[in-house]
C-alpha cells in the first residue's frame, strides 16, 4: 500500500495514516473499492491521520453510503484525531454522526 494507507492486518481493515487528500484520492478510491467487493465489514482507523481534506471526506462518506446499500457494515476504529474532527467541524458535520 501507499503512503497513505497502512498496511491492513486482518481484511478488511484499513489503517489510514499521514495527509488524506487529493494526492492520494485515487489509491484510497482503489482501496476503498476492493473492500467493498470482498469484505462484510470494513473497518477504517483515523488515529494516525494528520491532515485530511474534503476529497478524503467524500471519499469515506461514499464508501460508508455504499456500504450501507450494500448491507455491509462499515465502522470507525479508535480515536478519531483532532484534524479529521476539525474538517467535519469547518463543513458542517458532526464528527459523531459522519460515520453512523
Amino acid at each position: 500500500m501507499g503512503k497513505a494507507l497502512g498496511e491492513t492486518k486482518q481484511s478488511g481493515h484499513l489503517q489510514l495514516k499521514g495527509a488524506i487528500d487529493i494526492s492520494v484520492a485515487a489509491e484510497l478510491k482503489a482501496t476503498l473499492i476492493e473492500a467493498l467487493a470482498t469484505e462484510e465489514t470494513i473497518r477504517v482507523s483515523l488515529e494516525a491521520v494528520s491532515e485530511i481534506d474534503v476529497t478524503g471526506i467524500q471519499l469515506l462518506w461514499v464508501a460508508r453510503r455504499e456500504a450501507k446499500q450494500r448491507g455491509l457494515k462499515f465502522m470507525l476504529e479508535g480515536e478519531m484525531p483532532l484534524p479529521v474532527k476539525s474538517v467535519l467541524s469547518d463543513l458542517g458535520l458532526e464528527a459523531c454522526a459522519f460515520f453512523e
